[in-house]
């Protein structure tokens, strides 16, 4: 009976252990909505005034990295392409100076400024690699197309893909710039936007790096304030997609949607708990799902049919990377949480 005790003892600290988030200290009150990890030790993250963390340790320190010329900027995306090479990426207003991208091959000591425009209506959201040289960027609708930019040496130059490859958006449709992971990519050319801003959410997807796209309705309900957020893929055919409303962001919300073909269809699943707007969603390795978002953040270990909280953490996370069995958060004033199963 003793040994029966500790065992349901053992069990039941094990789970809540299981079920927290780790606080670390990123040492900057910045705003963060982009991170990205190499591997367990190595971690990137884009925030605002220019700021990036990098962490050598699993985030035991991490080094705040002011991008010199960038102060003003909003690094709302960011890549790390190895331990030392990482590309940023501003979101805000081209024609303020806002539009631009940055490089670093030396573990942030240096940036190089190798992109920019000053083109009226230019927005950029988000970026994403499929391996250390090709890599695509996604930006607001110009001319009611989506704005794409594509590399092909690692990040050093940019160039627009055509338009003519993609369906026009519908009136008012857009992305969120808030958790880098509105486009994600999977594979060696497969990828995924979803959108927001209309009146229903949809998922703009291409199997051959952005030349040619297809479009999908979903049935993620969505305005100007709401849509699709976070999109995960782990194989070509099996996806999650989370969002809510940011003006009203923790109000119940059918949040949650997944495929199994590829994006071409989209069902409804069960609503996180807590509830409200999710901004960012991983996979881990042993299969479970982890959402986060400004009203707290839940994970599932049954592909998403049942969600539980968990703790640690205090709200404004928006974003969320991971590797194997570990992944971080980061969102407002520089909070950052490590989670690892």
């Amino acid at each position: 009976m003793k040994l029966l005790f500790q065992l349901f003892f053992f069990l039941i600290i094990s789970f809540v252990t299981f079920s927290q988030w780790i606080p670390q200290n990123s040492g900057t009150d910045a705003h963060f909505r982009s991170i990205s990890a190499i591997n367990e030790s190595v971690v990137w993250a884009g925030g605002s005034k220019g700021t990036v963390l990098r962490t050598a340790d699993a985030g035991a320190n991490w080094e705040v990295i002011k991008v010199l010329g960038a102060e003003k900027l909003d690094f709302r995306g960011i890549k790390g392409i190895d331990e030392k090479t990482a590309v940023a990426v501003s979101a805000g207003l081209a024609e303020e100076g806002q539009a631009r991208i940055y490089r670093t091959e030396d573990a942030g000591k240096t940036w190089q400024q190798v992109w920019q425009t000053d083109q009226k209506g230019v927005f950029l959201d988000g970026i994403a690699f499929w391996d250390k040289k090709n890599g695509i960027i996604f930006g607001d609708p110009m001319d009611n197309h989506l704005y794409l930019l594509k590399t092909s040496d690692g990040g050093k130059t940019w160039e627009r893909l055509s338009p003519a490859g993609l369906a026009a958006n519908l009136p008012n449709e857009a992305s969120f710039a808030a958790s880098n992971s509105t486009m994600v990519v999977q594979g060696s050319k497969n990828v995924w936007i979803g959108t927001g801003g209309a009146d229903h959410a949809r998922v703009f997807y291409s199997s051959d790096r952005g030349q040619s796209w297809q479009v999908a309705n979903t049935p993620m309900k969505a305005n100007a304030s709401s849509g699709i957020f976070g999109l995960r893929f782990w194989d070509a055919s099996h996806g999650i997609a989370v969002g809510g409303d940011y003006k009203a962001d923790k109000e119940a919300f059918e949040n949650v949607i997944a495929t199994q073909d590829g994006g071409k269809t989209w069902k409804k699943t069960t609503s996180t708990n807590p509830t409200g707007l999710k901004e960012a969603v991983v996979k881990l390795k042993n299969g479970t799902l982890v959402a986060v978002g400004p009203a707290g953040t839940c994970l599932s270990k049954d592909e998403g049919l049942s969600w539980q909280p968990l703790t640690g953490a205090a709200a404004g996370l928006h974003a969320l990377t991971s590797v194997g069995n570990t992944c971080w958060a980061i969102g407002s004033k520089g909070q950052i949480v490590r989670f690892s199963n």
